[in-house]
């Protein structure tokens, strides 16, 4: 019988849960980007810790001891496997990143459009170099592609807000 072969199923994230004791009040650009990229997260995404493809994940996201905790448990809510992560590589990226969106939000109720055009490039080049550092600091332990570490970046951005 010719045809195609069967499609390999792609290790994914079901489920994002940020710890709320993780998370301090920060303006409201925030907590839209948050909800943002955990709805286009869930929506599409590939997520596959090392020696686990093929499985449907849940993350739960926090911030401990000024570390990024990934906590990773299978669709039933098993644990699977936790990472523990250093913020520094991403603190002057993640400065940057609320500078430039900032910015962005300011622009958008009073800049010419040229204007907000501008910044925005500037705001994804800034978000890019972001999940960059973090698919680099997840190598070996969980692979994503690109899109998935633009909205992961996101949301440890926004658990890394001081307000």
């Amino acid at each position: 019988m010719t045809g195609k072969p069967a499609k390999r199923a792609r290790s994914r994230l079901i489920a994002v849960e940020i710890d709320p004791h993780s998370i301090a009040p920060g303006p409201a650009f925030i907590d839209e980007e948050r909800a943002t990229a955990i709805r286009d997260l869930i929506a599409d995404n590939q997520f596959a810790p090392a020696g686990r493809p093929g499985d449907r994940f849940r993350l739960r996201l926090s911030v401990a001891d000024r570390k990024l905790v990934l906590d990773v448990s299978d669709a039933d809510g098993a644990p699977v496997v936790r990472h523990i992560l250093s913020l520094t590589p991403l603190r002057r990226v993640i400065k940057d990143y609320f500078l430039v969106c900032d910015a962005y939000y300011t622009a958008v109720r009073n800049a010419s459009r040229a204007q907000i055009e501008a910044i925005d490039v500037g705001r994804r080049g800034v978000h890019n170099e972001g999940a960059d550092i973090l698919r680099e600091r997840l190598r070996g332990k969980i692979v994503v592609d690109p899109a998935t570490a633009r909205r992961l970046f996101t949301l440890v951005s926004a658990l890394h807000w001081k307000g």
